[in-house]
């Protein structure tokens, strides 16, 4: 059975405040910036990737793919970056993964999408022991006109956007490592020396 196609979104739209208020996805990691790690393990899962930043566009235009800043302004976190994302991908499917995870899962798109659609959700999310990780998603295009009515009302927070939606967790308890992001500079010299 082929797949559905999925529009892949890396969300690289923060201020990066923990950071510092630098661009993490252009933070260099072992010689690259950490959204090519991610691009990398994360563009074979998917048949199209965006890129969600709201500055350096031209920075992340190099990397050959096409960049969406947030419609909605002020930095309004990942919701609105997964709301652009949803507003121009080209599939039914979208996908999210954070630019900081340069570790994600290799078979994540695979493990979400058959949960995804085994349990006919609108949503997936990947979750490891009672952590669930929400930036790491595969939901429907039919999600957006919801998505659209909280942002406008002000809404931000994900959780509280879940509470309308099938929402199905995805455990990947024997992959916790890959879900290791890089919020502070001291994080990123431990992975540097690691």
């Amino acid at each position: 059975m082929t797949r559905q196609p999925i529009t892949g979104v890396i969300l690289a739209g923060g201020q990066g405040r923990r950071m510092g208020s630098v661009d993490k996805g252009l933070k260099p990691l072992r010689g690259k910036p950490m959204v090519q790690w991610v691009l990398e393990r994360f563009a074979p899962q998917v048949d199209e990737v965006l890129i969600n930043a709201n500055q350096n566009i031209e920075q992340y235009q190099l990397l050959n793919r096409k960049v969406v800043p947030d419609e909605i302004d002020g930095f309004a976190g990942p919701l609105a970056g997964l709301h652009r994302g949803l507003s121009v991908a080209t599939h039914d499917l979208i996908a999210t993964v954070p630019c900081d995870s340069p570790f994600l899962p290799l078979d994540l798109i695979a493990r979400l999408y058959d949960t995804l659609n085994q349990q006919q959700a609108d949503l997936a999310v990947a979750r490891t022991g009672d952590q669930p990780h929400p930036v790491f998603c595969l939901c429907r295009k039919s999600v957006l006109p919801g998505l659209t009515a909280f942002l406008q009302s002000g809404g931000r927070k994900i959780d509280a956007w879940y509470a309308a939606l099938k929402v199905v967790e995805v455990r990947f308890d024997d992959e916790t490592d890959a879900f290791s992001n890089i919020n502070t500079l001291s994080e990123l010299e431990a992975f540097e020396k690691r």
